[in-house]
């Protein structure tokens, strides 16, 4: 559980709200400060969503963003919206970032692999997958993002309650 992520999933919740934007950092921040340094990238993220929101421009301006989850037996597969010329990792090694529950509600790194604008995650501890997460931790190593260079949101499938639930 992490309270970071909890943070990241109530910023994300108002993009439901009209007249908002939001620019994906998860890969820019700092590992102990919630706060990054490099002012730079996140500003020009955040005028790639002004100029394609406010000013009509054809540019993309978020990262993979959750779309739907699909269970087909033994495996997830993860649907993104904002997945402009297909999804692709960045730096060394395979996919990273993605965990999966059965009913039991206990997360384990997941084995993810991109099939076009899906992700199919599976892991031989997870028999009857319920439930996805990526990037939920408070300094989590993920590198999924689509072909313009932006980085995927962190996300979850489940609604369980989690470390700042009882704060509500």
């Amino acid at each position: 559980e992490s309270d970071w992520a909890e943070l990241r999933e109530a910023q994300t919740m108002t993009l439901a709200l009209p007249h908002t934007g939001m620019a994906v950092i998860i890969d820019i921040g700092e590992a102990k400060d919630i706060h990054p340094r490099n002012k730079q990238d996140v500003g020009k993220r955040l005028a790639l969503n002004a100029l394609a929101k406010d000013y009509a421009k054809k540019v993309p301006y978020s990262g993979p963003m959750f779309e739907k989850l699909e269970v087909k037996e033994d495996r997830a597969v993860v649907t993104f919206k904002h997945a402009d010329g297909g999804l692709q990792t960045k730096g060394e090694g395979g996919l990273k970032g993605f965990a999966i529950a059965g009913e039991d509600k206990q997360f384990v790194w997941a084995d993810a692999k991109i099939e076009g604008n899906t992700v199919v995650v599976s892991s031989e501890k997870v028999t009857k997958p319920v439930a996805v997460r990526y990037a939920w931790a408070n300094n989590p190593v993920c590198n999924l993002y689509n072909g313009a260079g932006l980085p995927a949101s962190p996300f979850r499938t489940d609604d369980w309650p989690g470390k700042t639930y009882e704060a509500r």
